[in-house]
């Protein structure tokens, strides 16, 4: 199957070194698509593992590294915005800390085939829990693990009896109403910032919730995870924004195009704007804390 070719493709929260990462599935992703820049943003690697000693590295998580650094070296720009999960890189961002060739940062622009601007971050921090509450987060974490667990056994279950996937957790967020709460709160949150510092849009993760949406003259797009629903943001060179859900694992790929793909006019394209704020600076930042207390 030839590679396609994107000018950018945006993937974050795939969790490396966790038991539900779906590393074969990325690995497979990126094996047949390439782009110009390609964003990881946020929690590629899970150190809160790390730290829970429930540290879960496999063959296939190594080969997804292999992959991203494969591309790099073939010319792909790789830029690496760091998240909650690996938040242990934040600290060295003010040094000009990269990994080969592969860039991090805290947050960065993207300028877009249409001309317009896009605010590039993990979005964390702008989640009330994860930075008033921290140890909310954490009990969060432990729960979605249990969910993720139940998961894969009614899964298998499913299997065997011949029906297909169905996620336990998305389903959750769907209709329980304080999750749904929530993400319309996080999705409001980074639009008004992004509002007052005058981006035309924003990119982010986090949630584990793909979606390409206005919300209030703000374009907001989330690349969703890899931990379930498997998909990756994409920017044709014609300017138009897709989500990607890839459902295989081996060469006889198939992909199934998220209908909430949306047509932007072709432009030109420019220079990023790098560690627009470091995390201290956003973290201190009165417009951040304004939206984050609203959580």
């Amino acid at each position: 199957m030839k590679a396609k070719t994107y000018r950018s493709i945006f993937i974050s929260d795939t969790h490396l070194g966790t038991r539900d990462c779906q590393a074969d599935k990325l690995n497979n992703f990126l094996k047949h698509n390439t782009c110009d820049t390609l964003y990881l943003v946020g929690d590629i690697i899970d150190a809160w593992k790390i730290q829970q000693n429930t540290w879960r590295w496999k063959q296939s998580h190594t080969n997804v590294v292999r992959r991203v650094l494969g591309h790099a070296k073939r010319g792909t720009r790789v830029i690496y915005i760091a998240g909650n999960h690996d938040e242990f890189l934040r600290p060295m961002l003010p040094y000009g800390f990269s990994f080969g060739l592969v860039e991090i940062h805290n947050q960065i622009e993207h300028i877009g085939a249409d001309g317009k601007h896009y605010l590039v971050t993990h979005g964390d921090l702008f989640d009330g829990i994860t930075r008033l509450a921290p140890w909310i987060a954490f009990l969060g974490d432990r729960a979605y693990d249990f969910i993720l667990t139940i998961n894969s056994k009614y899964n298998w279950i499913r299997h065997r009896m011949g029906f297909g996937y169905f996620s336990i957790s998305m389903f959750l967020k769907h209709r329980v109403k304080k999750a749904v709460d929530f993400v319309f709160r996080f999705e409001e949150n980074l639009a008004g910032y992004c509002k007052k510092r005058g981006f035309d849009g924003v990119i982010c993760g986090h949630i584990h919730h793909a979606e390409i949406k206005e919300i209030n003259g703000v374009t907001y797009m989330n690349d969703g995870d890899w931990v379930e629903s498997c998909t990756a943001l994409v920017e044709h060179h014609s300017g138009q924004w897709e989500i990607i859900t890839w459902t295989k694992e081996k060469d006889d790929v198939d992909t199934n195009t998220d209908s909430s793909s949306r047509e932007q006019s072709t432009g030109r394209s420019g220079k990023n704007r790098t560690n627009i704020q470091g995390p201290d600076q956003l973290r201190n930042d009165p417009s951040v804390n304004e939206v984050a207390v609203k959580v």
